[in-house]
């Protein structure tokens, strides 16, 4: 029977099937360049004769390998792949081809029915709302029927590289078209080069062709040149990755001569250059990437901290290519290798090197606005190839020709469908093997299980952060489906977030809520400009006015919400919550959770209500990075021995040239509040307890966790209840419990010379004429004498009460802030009050004042947990085991870092909330695994990621423990 009559014959659809089967799947139609195919004939032949596995293929004649040869190699025809367990295909499987129902078991007829797993791109990971359709199909509550579904992508090694994929004959081919886009750009310039007659690749059936053909094109070069009025040609070529390698094979077939970066210039000023070699620089980051502050690049530090660089690959590189390859990825939070603003700069430097400059670029990474801001969109294989001008870019500045195709290894079918077969084999073993009960490749298996994002009906791991995409989609759908029957969306009830404040922190979180079109927020404050500011530019928000002493109000709008979030000052707190309690609404803050909160566990309990605290940076990001790394030492059977913390929001190292090298971005009444608490905390075997008196003087003068920021650190409240609410242990067996808090040196002395002074006083009120009376009133509130209001008697005074040493640093930082006597250099435009205040109350309003953040200023949040560990069951050779996880952020035009740090997490967890994914009432903090995986996943996408590390030998504590006794010894 001929395959052609086979197909039409109803006999060879397979009936019930009592073995595994494996289904392999046709792409899209519409992907006319498709061609790939995930496992190729020989390996089917394999897995039929030698696995006992089933191998069903759809229909396609447009595939690399015909039918036939699937045919002989052992598969079957049908046409949905119904029966098999195990669906493979390359991109994501179009919706109507999609099953999803489940399969009966291997070695059954009939029966039990388990689920089936889907393998391919899904790209879903990114939340990319154009699949999340697709995604929605794995995901219902509870339904363990729903399939698996493993993508591609995420497969990784040990080394946490991909595996599986087609970067390498994305670079190949790549080239190919991009060598074929310059050449066109040329003739447009009147000139012909030598790669005009470059092959593109889908043309021959191998890259060996493809070589022999590129290989021609070079030996000409080589015997007869390139074209003088080019100039020498010179392609630029970044990434080192596979992407790059397979760049860097083929362009092995020219007569290529590698050069630096820094040998540029001159190699394309100097008229006795050879024209017959093409001159090629791989430029790494270290060749591009600057920190801000002037230091080299280094790839730790770049990896930690990476707001902190910049890249100068407009000026050092850009104007002196003939063809860029661009083979770098890009990821939001760091920065891009050229912005649109840099585009400009480097074409205008390439016209005064010379004609045809910077002028074609390919993008194999297609990273749309991603690393080269001036990528407007990806190409096709049938128009691989388009002129770009940015609106930005000045109109005396020619346009770019950018190759940016995005599914260039399908050009390669043939090569790239037997290399990724090759890799994908073993995953597909160890995939059989746990469908048939064997025990498989450990290694394969964990793998499996890291890139799965969804299985029996909920979304995996990292990635239970895309479930607020597939709301959004659904939100998006169920509107449309009104809007189709005639329903008006207004009517449809969204669910409705009430926000009490908008100050610093506001503004990411009414952002990311915004972003959910099924929800809408009301921002109250009592600052009109503020909410009318945070609100106007989305849809799906209003601003209203609240006095907070108006109860009624408050009440009315609490009554009209879902979930509260307050950003209120702390005080405020439990007085919502009581009218949350009343009206069965369920309450978020960032603040700590004081006694009067606490106090209303149980009516909260019993009104089915979740009053939610601690969920902005510290505390909030700090307690999920810590438990999520806890969970999984404990899933790792080590025991902890000690548990450090430190985290702080401070400015960045450029801005910091300040009075204690600190500016605000968050409360400042809080930052000297914080100064005053009393602190305890376990440190190397010893419990110690410092009063609110002496924190400034007690502090740790260095914190070991940055080669590049010298951080001193102040103890934070009382660390030893975290023992039990992060599950550490028993106190008696911890070495080390202790938060702290982070600043620049110098901070504590300072600051504690202000206390002196009397500027911390929270009893005392004084009335001033003068904001330059501040200091010198406070001081004799402090004494109980009076002060000559000349400066030199206040200098005398401060004297009797502090080192002259102290005296001289505290009078240069108060000259700083115009607040000593006859000072001429420094005043503060505030107005002075009109009626008496404490001295830290007009302390805080020259603070928040003078430490403000002027425009183009950055501020930094740096949080670092360190967790010391071994093996529950210590053998021998255990050793200690140093477990670290650590966040740096910068701000940016945007946001300050403090305002995300805070805002987004608070915004995460609401909305979790109020979508019915936290199951836990009263009063909490983040400590349900569900949420703060939730809101760790969130910040993953929004570039916040906590980087973890791990390290045999000692932690910090024996440094901490040295510089605190150090300190008390100094005392």
């Amino acid at each position: 029977m001929t395959i052609a009559s086979l197909r039409r014959s109803p006999q060879y659809l397979p009936r019930p099937l009592a073995k595994l089967t494996v289904g392999i799947r046709r792409e899209d139609p519409s992907r006319i360049w498709e061609r790939r195919c995930p496992v190729t004939p020989d390996e089917v032949a394999q897995l039929v004769q030698h696995l006992d596995v089933n191998v069903l293929i759809q229909d396609c004649d447009r595939r690399v390998f015909s039918v036939d040869q699937f045919i002989k190699a052992g598969a079957k025809l049908h046409p949905t792949l119904e029966p098999a367990h195990i669906v493979l295909g390359i991109k994501e499987t179009p919706l109507n081809e999609l099953v999803t129902s489940p399969v009966s078991a291997p070695g059954l007829r009939s029966g039990p029915s388990i689920p089936r797993t889907h393998l391919m791109f899904s790209h879903t990971t990114k939340g990319q709302p154009y699949n999340m359709e697709l995604l929605s199909r794995f995901l219902g509550s509870n339904d363990t029927s729903l399939p698996r579904l493993i993508d591609y992508e995420l497969l990784v090694g040990k080394d946490d590289k991909r595996t599986v994929g087609f970067g390498w004959f994305a670079g190949v081919a790549g080239v190919l078209e991009s060598l074929s886009a310059l050449a066109h750009a040329h003739l447009e310039l009147g000139v012909a080069s030598p790669f005009l007659h470059t092959p593109r690749p889908h043309t021959h059936p191998s890259i060996p062709s493809l070589r022999s053909a590129l290989r021609s094109i070079g030996q000409n070069i080589a015997d007869n040149g390139t074209p003088k009025a080019l100039g020498p040609f010179v392609i630029g070529l970044t990434g080192s990755g596979n992407v790059t390698q397979g760049c860097l094979s083929i362009l092995d077939e020219l007569p290529i001569v590698n050069v630096d970066v820094k040998d540029l210039p001159a190699l394309v000023s100097n008229p006795a250059t050879d024209f017959h070699k093409i001159y090629l620089v791989h430029a790494l980051p270290k060749d591009y990437l600057t920190r801000s502050d002037g230091g080299q690049y280094s790839r730790d530090d770049y990896y930690k901290n990476p707001a902190m660089y910049h890249s100068d690959f407009d000026t050092k590189i850009a104007p002196y290519l003939t063809l860029f390859l661009n083979g770098v990825g890009w990821l939001p939070s760091f920065p891009r290798l050229m912005t649109n603003e840099q585009l400009a700069t480097a074409l205008t430097r390439a016209a005064e090197v010379g004609r045809a400059r910077f002028g074609v670029v390919g993008d194999i990474s297609c990273d749309v606005e991603g690393g080269l801001e001036f990528l407007p969109r990806a190409s096709t294989l049938s128009d691989p190839f388009f002129k770009h001008r940015p609106s930005s870019l000045p109109s005396h500045l020619p346009s770019v020709t950018i190759m940016s195709v995005d599914i260039l290894p399908s050009s390669l079918p043939l090569d790239a469908s037997q290399h990724f077969c090759g890799v994908l084999m073993p995953y597909l073993r160890a995939l059989i093997d746990e469908y048939h009960g064997r025990p498989g490749s450990r290694e394969h298996l964990e793998a499996l299980n890291v890139a799965t994002i969804a299985r029996n009906g909920e979304l995996q791991g990292k990635h239970r952060g895309l479930a607020a995409h597939v709301e959004r989609w659904q939100a998006s759908r169920a509107a449309e489906i009104a809007s189709k029957a005639g329903v008006a969306e207004t009517s449809l009830r969204k669910k409705r977030v009430l926000m009490l404040g908008s100050g610093m922190v506001a503004g990411p979180a009414v952002q990311e809520i915004c972003k959910r079109s099924d929800v809408e927020i009301i921002v109250a404050g009592n600052v009109r400009s503020e909410t009318e500011d945070l609100t106007r530019k989305f849809s799906n928000a209003k601003a209203a006015y609240l006095d907070v002493h108006d109860v009624a109000e408050m009440a009315r709008l609490i009554q009209g919400a879902d979930v509260v979030i307050s950003l209120l000052p702390v005080p405020f707190h439990p007085a919502i919550a009581e009218l949350c309690i009343q009206h069965r609404k369920h309450l978020v803050t960032a603040s700590y959770i004081s006694p009067a909160m606490r106090a209303l566990h149980e009516r909260a309990q019993s009104a089915d209500v979740l009053l939610l605290n601690e969920i902005g940076l510290d505390p909030g990001i700090d307690h999920c990075s810590a438990l999520s790394l806890l969970a999984q030492l404990q899933r790792d059977k080590k025991r902890v021995i000690s548990f450090t913390s430190f985290c702080g929001g401070l400015p960045a190292p450029d801005c910091a040239d300040v009075p204690l090298g600190y500016k605000f971005s968050w409360s400042p009444r809080g930052v000297l509040n914080a100064a005053l608490n009393e602190a305890q905390f376990k440190l190397d075997g010893k419990e110690i307890k410092i009063s609110g008196d002496n924190l400034l003087q007690e502090y740790f003068p260095d914190i070991p966790i940055s080669h590049v920021l010298k951080l001193e650190g102040l103890a934070n409240r009382d660390s030893l209840p975290y023992a039990e609410t992060y599950g550490l242990g028993k106190l008696e067996n911890l070495q080390t419990v202790l938060r702290g808090t982070l600043r620049y040196p110098g901070f504590a002395d300072l600051m504690h010379a202000f206390k002196i002074i009397g500027l911390l006083d929270t009893e005392t009120s004084i009335h001033l004429r003068d904001w330059r009376d501040l200091a010198r009133v406070s001081l004799e509130k402090r004494i109980g004498e009076q002060i000559g209001s000349d400066r030199r008697s206040f200098l005398s005074a401060l004297s009797t009460v502090m080192s002259a040493e102290r005296a001289e640093s505290a009078l240069g930082a108060l000259d700083w802030l115009g607040l000593t006597p006859e000072n001429i250099l420094s005043k503060t435009s505030l107005a002075t009050p009109l009626k008496p205040q404490a001295p830290i109350e007009l302390f805080t309003s020259v603070l928040a004042h003078k430490l403000k953040y002027n425009p183009g200023e950055r501020d930094m949040v740096v949080l670092s947990h360190e967790i010391v560990a071994q093996p529950s069951l210590p053998s021998i050779d255990s050793a200690t085991e140093v477990h670290t996880s650590s966040l740096v952020a910068y701000g940016n035009s945007e946001a300050s870092a403090m305002a995300r740090c805070v805002g987004l997490p608070v915004a995460f967890a609401a909305l979790e909330v109020l979508y019915g994914n936290v199951q836990v009432r009263g009063v909490h903090g983040p400590t349900d695994r569900g949420l703060y995986g939730a809101v760790l996943d969130g910040l993953q996408g929004a570039g916040l990621e906590m980087k973890e590390s791990v390290r045999k030998g000692p932690g910090m504590e024996r440094v901490l423990a040295e510089g605190l006794n150090a300190r008390r010894v100094a005392l």
